[in-house]
């Protein structure tokens, strides 16, 4: 697996203190980028929360799946959370170590009393004494949240006193961009009431092993979630119950517990999100399709990158964006003269970047700009590498709808039916497609739609 180090740099480690407006929550953030460009410690809010015992919660989730590894546990180090600003809520999210686990808590406007929410994204300091400081928390007596600086430091700070280094493996980028586009092909299945959501919640197995294979289905009853056998129309998958364990942190406060999940198609594993509501917040999971299997390999995104036109439509989209919270395809359409499905393949060649993700809730994208190079996340993506290299080297032979691709000693045929791209290889025997095109198929898209493939890549 390939890494990178990231290091992060804080004035100091983010605390829980006492002061003359009470509790103090500092959150204490490394370089990102804002409206303004890069900042070394970039501030985005300073005031009340409305429901504190419940933000700690729900901070302490995303800093569990930070901290996580659902499969084949192992100790390893935690990237501290990301949190960007949308200017009407602050948004936190984190990935699993495995990958197959994302978490974001959304807390919304009505959770924050204070200036407005600034714009940008940066990684915040989550360090152990904090997380014991805040799971003390069990009133919602006064709680400051301050993420960034406080005005005094804002223009004091010389450089960096707290440096963090943590290994960051390129499918964990890549599998931010899997998790987006896995989650727009989501619907609404089904929404439990607090009563039901913490019935269902509390019977899900909190395994402290290695998560099991194989994967359950549930579908929505009268009494909430209920088993079946089968995944019948409507069911979600539910593949590795025992990780959504973060959840229990905040279960006593839901309100309610919405699940989502795309069409069921041919009974096979799929991914599906579950999220909780909450007072002014929401938190939510999203898992892979298996235990065992990360977002990272889902190849959701490859299509997207495999062409010019989505680069350069990407890059009109990308002025467009403005740190909204909500980004409608629709309206982005009518901004840049492009069809709907061209600004789509545009928003997934972005989020592979980090620079947008997708909310559920508000069934729409937002803006974000991870604080790392996620653009690495593309430059060696090994299927997408290996295509360009075969679509580079002309090993690509075009007959029509058929196509052949030379790969080593062998010759791999690639055929167009029902606007879909089938292959004699293995890949595609083992998958059928369900986890993206194989790299034969890719690197005839490539060489289909003319795109710069000199070189290998790009």
């Amino acid at each position: 697996m390939t890494r990178s180090v990231q290091a992060l740099a804080y004035a100091r480690p983010s605390a829980l203190e006492s002061s003359q407006v009470g509790a103090v929550l500092g959150l204490e953030t490394a370089g990102g980028l804002t409206p303004r460009g890069a900042e070394a410690h970039p501030r985005f809010f300073a005031g009340f929360l409305s429901a504190p015992r419940i933000a700690a919660r729900g901070l302490l989730a995303v800093a569990d799946v930070a901290a996580a590894r659902y499969y084949q546990r192992a100790l390893l180090s935690s990237l501290d959370p990301v949190v960007t600003g949308n200017g009407d809520r602050l948004r936190f999210e984190s990935f699993s170590g495995c990958c197959g686990v994302y978490a974001r808590l959304d807390v919304l406007q009505e959770g924050l009393d204070g200036e407005r929410t600034g714009h940008g994204t940066t990684n915040v300091d989550v360090n152990n004494p904090l997380r014991d400081a805040l799971s003390r928390i069990t009133a919602d007596d006064p709680l400051h949240l301050r993420v960034g600086p406080d005005e005094l430091a804002v223009t004091t700070l010389d450089g960096p006193v707290v440096e963090k280094k943590v290994p960051l493996p390129d499918r964990w980028l890549r599998g931010f961009a899997e998790a987006q586009v896995a989650s727009a092909g989501f619907d609404l299945r089904a929404e439990l009431t607090a009563a039901q959501a913490v019935a269902f919640l509390r019977s899900l197995p909190r395994g402290s092993g290695n998560a099991a294979r194989g994967s359950q289905w549930v579908v929505a009853s009268g009494s909430g979630l209920r088993p079946t056998t089968r995944p019948v129309p409507g069911a979600v998958c539910l593949p590795g119950p025992e990780r959504l364990v973060a959840l229990q942190r905040v279960l006593r406060h839901a309100t309610a517990l919405r699940v989502y999940g795309p069409p069921v198609a041919d009974g096979a594993a799929a991914a599906s999100a579950w999220e909780v509501v909450l007072p002014g917040m929401r938190l939510t999971l999203t898992l892979s399709p298996d235990s065992s299997r990360g977002f990272s390999g889902e190849g959701g995104v490859l299509e997207a990158l495999a062409t010019d036109d989505a680069a350069a439509d990407a890059e009109l989209v990308s002025v467009l964006l403005a740190w909204e919270p909500r980004i409608e395809p629709a309206s982005l359409a009518g901004q840049s003269g492009l069809s709907a499905e061209r600004v789509r393949a545009a928003l997934t060649r972005l989020g592979t970047a980090g620079r947008v993700g997708y909310d559920l809730a508000d069934a729409a994208y937002f803006h974000r700009e991870l604080p790392y190079d996620a653009d690495r996340a593309e430059r060696h993506n090994p299927r997408l590498v290996a295509a360009r290299e075969l679509a580079g080297a002309g090993a690509v032979t075009l007959d029509g709808t058929l196509a052949s691709v030379s790969s080593g000693d062998r010759r791999y045929q690639v055929r167009q039916s029902d606007g879909a791209l089938t292959c004699t290889c293995q890949w595609w025997a083992d998958y059928r497609g369900k986890r993206g095109p194989c790299k034969h198929a890719l690197a005839v898209t490539m060489v289909r739609r003319g795109a710069t493939v000199a070189g290998g890549v790009r």
